[in-house]
């Protein structure tokens, strides 16, 4: 059986590798393929849209795709913890609305250990590198790292001096400070400071093929699953997996 996919966002890098996969999957056929042109009327007949594109777009986008019966996978960057609350109201008991702030195995893996590791340091900071054509930041998966971290932790990080600007973007008690470079795809460091001692832990996207097996996993999970599900450690099942480290 084919699964029809919509895809938000099909003129950007990502969406454009989002068709390559598509046409390349046994069992995945393109849609319907929409821009900051189309109408959301498009995407109706598919089974599920992946959305990649940008945050205003995407906060339209995806209740009116959960409301026309549409599993739904995000990738866009923007999606905090309020908003994400605000749209899993709207999930149908029988539908699927899937977030993921990077589609990387490797990636996810990186947030799921400084999530560990931020249990036992009280001074972290992130630095994340992308594209220079990257709209956004700071990043989502930077975002969803300072978040991790922050869940796991007893008490809530304060980090020196953040009322100032070149201290970088406090989410969730943790600084994440931004660049974007040309000739880089994705790059980021979570520093914890203690007594002594830093421990880092960095990702590198080397190239977009990091992503391929993460947009096949979320988009089969979207599909043979109800509920929202936030971050490609759910996908994995890393979260119950980390619960017990």
């Amino acid at each position: 059986m084919e699964t029809k996919v919509a895809v938000l966002g099909a003129s950007g890098r990502m969406g454009t590798l989002l068709e390559r996969i598509l046409d390349s999957t046994e069992g995945l056929v393109l849609h319907a393929g929409l821009t900051s042109s189309s109408s959301l009327e498009e995407m109706l007949g598919a089974d599920v849209l992946v959305d990649v594109s940008r945050i205003e777009a995407s906060e339209a986008a995806v209740p009116f795709a959960l409301e026309h019966g549409l599993d739904v996978v995000v990738g866009t960057s923007g999606w905090d913890e309020q908003r994400i609350e605000r749209v899993s109201g709207l999930v149908p008991a029988d539908r699927a609305l899937v977030f993921v702030p990077n589609f990387s195995l490797g990636s996810v893996l990186g947030t799921a250990l400084a999530s560990v590791a931020g249990r036992f340091f009280d001074s972290i900071e992130i630095l994340e590198a992308h594209h220079d054509k990257k709209v956004d930041s700071p990043s989502g998966t930077a975002v969803r790292t300072a978040e991790r971290i922050a869940q796991a932790r007893e008490h809530p990080l304060s980090a020196p001096n953040s009322e100032q600007e070149a201290r970088g973007q406090l989410v969730a008690g943790v600084p994440i400070h931004s660049m974007r470079l040309r000739g880089v795809v994705a790059d980021q460091q979570v520093f914890f400071g203690g007594a002594g001692e830093v421990l880092t832990i960095r990702h590198e996207t080397i190239s977009q093929e990091a992503y391929v097996q993460g947009i096949r996993l979320a988009i089969a999970h979207a599909t043979s699953s109800n509920g929202t599900t936030v971050g490609l450690d759910g996908v994995l099942g890393l979260s119950d997996l980390l619960g017990r480290a």
